[in-house]
């Protein structure tokens, strides 16, 4: 008896009644839990949605800017007869040809000290990026302290850098599109702790996040004066190369020599540029083959 009760109840556990067709008992084959096979199904990683940078390219909200404004602060948001723009369209040129040797596309523009004109530098290599057709260049003000780009562009009503870089604001509505091929990641005001923030895991993985969703050919990180802080090599883990601007009438050897000390065996200084100098052609990329 006990076996036959046994025999019923196994009957019983593999058969169910349907309830698309009442009356019915649908017969089914005993079913074998094989462990392994489910840890193998769900170790397996999920199908993520294809990422569309050109889509949240044009998210972007659009800015538009007062030529005399720029001009007035001695940028170019055009090619023109002025020597500069030609200068800085060599610098564009060396430059990608020294990140496509090496599969580079994130670079820091500092300085050794404040006052040398890197921010200048790095809106109007921006700009000279930008106008080539086709092309996605981002320009982002990650000097914390002192934060320039803004003023310098004649922006106005923008929040603080650090809530992206701490994941409260999202990429689209904090970052501006100037034109067809120049995002904008400006700052409204300084972050109290900013070598903390440039430290932080989360602002490296947001740098991380705007290089997957805007898929840029270059970023330009404008960041403090190196010998000043420590915050160009806290963000090191994001950066490819330094770009150092120096000033050609303050400068001094001992300042540059104490730069790439700094930067020897963190962070590859791919060039220097000479700014403000009588000589034209002197403002240049002096390009590290080493």
């Amino acid at each position: 008896m006990s076996g036959d009760r046994t025999t019923k109840r196994q009957s019983q556990r593999n058969s169910g009644f349907s309830v698309f067709r009442p009356g019915q008992t649908l017969n089914n084959p005993p079913v074998t839990l094989d462990l392994a096979t489910g840890r193998e199904i769900f170790s397996q990683p999920l199908a993520l949605m294809t990422m569309n940078p050109a889509r949240v390219w044009e998210s972007l909200g659009p800015v538009t800017l007062s030529a005399n404004h720029l001009i007035g602060n001695g940028l170019l948001p055009e090619s023109s007869s002025d020597p500069a723009a030609g200068t800085f369209d060599i610098l564009r040129t060396r430059l990608l040809l020294g990140l496509a040797e090496r599969g580079w596309r994130r670079i820091a523009v500092t300085s050794p000290s404040h006052g040398c004109g890197k921010s200048f530098v790095a809106s109007n290599l921006a700009l000279s990026l930008a106008r080539r057709s086709g092309s996605r260049t981002v320009l982002m003000d990650l000097d914390l302290r002192r934060p320039a780009l803004a003023d310098l562009w004649g922006i106005k009503d923008i929040d603080p850098i650090e809530t992206f870089l701490t994941g409260d604001q999202p990429l689209e509505s904090h970052f501006r599109r100037f034109g067809r091929s120049l995002a904008l990641g400006f700052s409204g005001a300084p972050c109290e702790f900013a070598a903390e923030r440039l430290h932080d895991p989360d602002t490296h993985l947001a740098l991380d996040s705007m290089l997957e969703h805007l898929d840029p050919e270059v970023v330009i990180y404008d960041l403090p004066p190196a010998l000043v802080s420590d915050d160009v090599l806290a963000l090191a883990p994001c950066i490819d190369a330094v770009l150092l601007v120096t000033d050609g009438t303050r400068t001094t050897p001992d300042e540059i020599k104490a730069t790439e000390r700094l930067f020897d065996g963190h962070l590859p200084l791919l060039g220097v540029v000479l700014n403000r100098t009588q000589d034209r052609a002197a403002g240049r990329l002096h390009y590290n083959k080493d």
